[in-house]
């Protein structure tokens, strides 16, 4: 398997920086972070041919586009159609940007209704905002990936069966699941039955640990998920993607170190 990582844990470096550092550290792949000061609309309009050449320099493949987007800048769920919009509008952005860098993917949150909106008008609002995505997107080398939450980030798509209906209502075959590990392991869902659940759908993963009790986004090993079920399961579907690591806030401050004992976590539990 391929190993990628986050530029989010280099948020306070420039984009460049994370690419020269992922790749020292012998990943295969960056996700590109789309927040300031990283990829965040129209900002690296200019400095695209030099990136560009840096990822092809450094043989490093930009294995999904992750837009900002926990309740700011974008609610794709909003019942205010004025937020709905322009939340619509600014992934659209994001696409853009994906297909410049040759993503594949672009990864969607679902968001959550505010308190006393009904939850079912949120749903349909959000059906909405993916179909009107799906419609940019199509014809575009691209994949969208709802990736399901936890209780804490959504009131509407929270295990990877509330994306399956979704993924199920809309009926579109560039339309996939985003796994990430944390959340499910937040939601108590068994990582390995989910994976054959994935089976037959655009996938990409996120891997990240914690203690079951909140989204941490830990180095794996460092939280208390048995990734072996897992690794084998992915085995056992035949995932030729992309494990793309997803670190926290706690690592920002020293991430070289936090990616590279990532890495070599990635190789010993999912290496031949």
């Amino acid at each position: 398997m391929n190993f990628s990582q986050s530029s989010f844990v280099y948020f306070n470096y420039p984009l460049q920086y994370a690419i020269r550092s992922l790749h020292k550290a012998g990943y295969q792949g960056i996700e590109i972070w789309g927040g300031r000061p990283h990829a965040y609309r129209h900002d690296l309009d200019e400095q695209m041919d030099e990136l560009r050449a840096l990822l092809d320099e450094c043989e490093m493949a930009v294995s999904n586009f992750v837009p900002a987007q926990f309740r700011y800048p974008s609610i794709l769920c909003s019942l205010n159609e004025v937020v709905r919009k322009d939340s619509v509008s600014y992934i659209k952005d994001a696409i853009d940007n994906a297909i410049k860098f040759g993503a594949p993917y672009v990864s969607l949150c679902p968001g959550m209704t505010l308190q006393g909106e009904d939850v079912q008008i949120g749903w349909r609002q959000l059906r909405r905002s993916f179909e009107e995505l799906l419609d940019y997107a199509a014809g575009k080398d691209v994949t969208l990936l709802i990736e399901p939450a936890h209780k804490y980030e959504s009131t509407l798509i929270l295990t990877v069966d509330d994306g399956l209906r979704m993924i199920d209502e809309i009926g579109s075959d560039q339309l996939g699941i985003l796994l990430d590990t944390g959340h499910a392991h937040v939601n108590g869902e068994d990582l390995a039955q989910v994976v054959h659940k994935l089976k037959d759908v655009p996938l990409h993963i996120h891997i990240d640990d914690n203690d079951g009790s909140s989204d941490a986004h830990l180095i794996p090993g460092e939280g208390n998920i048995d990734f072996a079920p897992f690794a084998q399961a992915l085995r056992d579907i035949d995932y030729g993607g992309f494990v793309s690591a997803e670190l926290g806030f706690g690592y920002t401050s020293d991430p070289d170190a936090a990616v590279t004992q990532t890495y070599a976590w990635l190789a010993e539990t999912f290496g031949e």
